[in-house]
């Protein structure tokens, strides 16, 4: 079998903006829905940071409360002794917490603000204890303790107050960036529930269309792939079975000539030589409606000129009338578009009796349209529902006319002619030339499936 040209395999601009388009759209929604994603993030982040700032806060907070409640408990003992040994196991034991707390406000979340006023108390809370204590030591030693309260009250006083508004502003804050996320996180659960529905949806619909005009482009290589082999056919049946038939014509032809004219055998050898022209010419015909007659994309009206004289039927006049700039056709439609149109001219001309022939072929922007029109007898109804037994050319046109994604129209009434109507949408009709790179690589994936099917189809034959 002739192997089909894969440049035809083109999906054509429109296919190829399609594809292009859907994957667009995948992207663009999986992004929609990542940057969502990262909204929510944030958001989290920022909760989780002003958490994590408020229980470091607290922490230090309670700590402080701690250091200073315990050194007033000494203080009332006015044991100076007592106090010079606790005070710096308190001391450590707060700078622990000092350290804590700064570790804790140094991993968190980048958009966590942090008061630089609390940082800088702590660092002098580190500073500062050690002397601190040591005063408070001294003037207990001396037995000053009321002076030793208002040392206590003036060095601890200030970062326990700091603390407590560090505390009250970071619980507004985070009321107030509860509050925000909470309104953040049910917009972005609305946008999700809104982005992942109408991309499934355009995902599918755009998906199916890719689809369809894949399908349809594989019923097109068919539909090209069968006329090849029946042009295929058609040749050898011409080289082979109907030579060998006009050969012998020939042959039986000079024998007969050679003999006597009163001979009783000649005149039933010339039935013989009449009947095998007939066999010839039926032959013939045949042949060309297997093969295709439309030499090229643009010979499609020149082929509808050539039908009378190919039927031998001259008798009807006959036009042939253009519309519209001339159109190269797919060469699948094309051939499937002559046959439908000859056979309903060989109706014509073979059983409507008609005096008038015409044929209207009209390359419009949306469509292409062939029309087959005479003022002959007509059809019968119950032939035009059913055809006529033993014959198949209604029902051909229509199943031609529906393979090609065509719309078929006969209209007949007795004794006022018939009219065949053939509309073939542009999409299909029209052959592309633009070569796109998924056009490429469908070619490619074609021209490998063929590949391998003839690989196959050998091995077979070998076996």
């Amino acid at each position: 079998m002739k192997s089909l040209d894969v440049n035809y395999f083109t999906i054509g601009p429109r296919l190829a903006l399609t594809f292009a388009f859907l994957i667009v759209l995948i992207l663009g929604g999986n992004a929609l829905l990542i940057w969502q994603f990262h909204v929510a993030r944030l958001q989290t982040d920022r909760l989780t940071g002003a958490s994590q700032q408020m229980i470091a806060v607290l922490r230090l907070q309670n700590s402080l409360l701690s250091f200073h409640q315990r050194l007033d408990e000494l203080v009332q003992t006015k044991d100076a002794h007592h106090l010079a040994a606790e005070a710096e196991p308190l001391r450590r034991t707060l700078l622990e917490q000092t350290q804590a707390t700064k570790s804790a406000l140094a991993h968190l979340p980048p958009e966590t603000r942090v008061d630089p006023a609390f940082l800088s108390t702590l660092d002098a809370v580190e500073i500062t204890l050690r002397s601190q204590l040591k005063a408070v030591i001294a003037l207990a030693t001396l037995g000053d303790w009321e002076a030793v309260r208002r040392r206590l009250a003036k060095e601890l006083k200030p970062a326990e107050t700091l603390t407590s508004a560090l505390v009250n502003s970071i619980d507004q804050e985070l009321s107030g960036e509860l509050t925000e996320a909470v309104e953040n996180m049910s917009n972005v659960q609305r946008r999700i529930l809104l982005i992942v529905p109408t991309t499934a949806i355009f995902t599918f619909f755009i998906a199916a269309s890719f689809g369809w005009a894949i399908t349809k482009r594989i019923i097109e290589l068919r539909l090209e792939e069968r006329i090849t082999e029946r042009t295929r056919i058609a040749q050898e049946l011409h080289d082979t079975l109907l030579q060998g038939v006009v050969s012998a014509s020939m042959q039986l032809h000079v024998a007969v000539e050679q003999m006597p004219e009163d001979s009783p055998v000649r005149p039933a050898l010339n039935r013989i030589l009449q009947v095998m022209g007939q066999v010839i010419d039926e032959g013939r015909n045949i042949l060309r409606g297997m093969r295709s007659s439309v030499e090229s994309a643009s010979d499609l009206t020149n082929s509808f000129s050539r039908i009378p004289q190919e039927l031998c039927k001259p008798t009807a006049n006959y036009r042939v009338v253009v519309e519209g700039s001339a159109l190269p056709l797919r060469p699948a439609i094309r051939d499937e578009v002559y046959r439908i149109g000859r056979e309903a001219l060989a109706n014509a001309f073979r059983h409507s009796g008609a005096g008038n022939i015409d044929l209207l072929l009209v390359y419009a922007a949306n469509e292409l349209r062939v029309l087959v029109g005479d003022d002959g007898c007509g059809i019968d109804p119950e032939i035009l529902q059913s055809g006529r037994e033993g014959h198949w050319g209604l029902s051909g046109m229509r199943e031609r006319a529906q393979r090609i994604g065509g719309k078929l129209k006969i209209s007949s009434r007795t004794g006022s002619g018939t009219q065949v109507e053939l509309r073939l949408p542009s999409t299909i009709a029209w052959e592309s030339h633009r070569t796109s790179p998924a056009s490429q690589w469908f070619r490619g994936l074609y021209r490998r499936h063929r590949q391998r099917t003839q690989s196959e189809s050998h091995e077979r034959v070998g076996k």
